[in-house]
C-alpha cells in the first residue's frame, strides 16, 4: 500500500498497532518494552535488546537511529536507565525526548525510535 511496510505484532498479540512501520526511506518503531523483572538498568537492557530486534528484522541497524524517544514510569530511574542507554550509543547519540508512560504498564522504561531504513 503507497510503499508502506508494517511489521506486526507476533502471533497471538492482540496490540492495535505495527511493532514498526516503513516509509518513505525511514522505519518507526513503536514503543517497546523488556522484562519486567529487576532493576531500571536490567529493564532498559531489555528494551534495547528488543528494540534491536525489531530494527534488524526491518533490514537497518541502531547505528542508523535517528531519533529515539524514552518511556518512562518513575523519574527516580531516569540516571540508571540514562547510564545504560548511552552504553548503546558509542558512535553519537540521536536526537532524543523523554515522555512519562501514559497507559497501564509493569514496565519502568521502554524505547520507540525512528531510523533510516534499509541500506545507506
Amino acid at each position: 500500500m503507497h510503499g508502506i511496510e508494517y511489521f506486526d505484532q507476533p502471533e497471538g498479540t492482540s496490540r492495535p498497532f505495527s511493532r514498526a512501520t516503513k516509509a518513505a526511506g525511514l522505519l518507526f518503531v513503536s514503543g517497546i518494552s523488556g522484562s519486567f523483572s529487576g532493576s531500571a538498568t536490567e529493564e532498559a537492557r531489555s528494551a534495547l535488546k528488543n528494540m534491536i530486534a525489531v530494527l534488524e528484522e526491518a533490514g537497518t541497524t541502531l547505528e542508523r537511529v535517528i531519533q529515539v524517544t524514552l518511556l518512562i514510569t518513575n523519574s527516580a530511574d531516569y540516571q540508571e536507565i540514562n547510564a545504560e542507554y548511552v552504553k548503546h550509543f558509542p558512535h553519537g547519540l540521536p536526537a532524543r525526548h523523554t515522555v512519562k508512560f501514559g497507559v497501564p504498564t509493569q514496565a519502568k522504561c521502554g524505547f520507540a525510535c525512528i531510523a533510516l531504513a534499509g541500506d545507506e
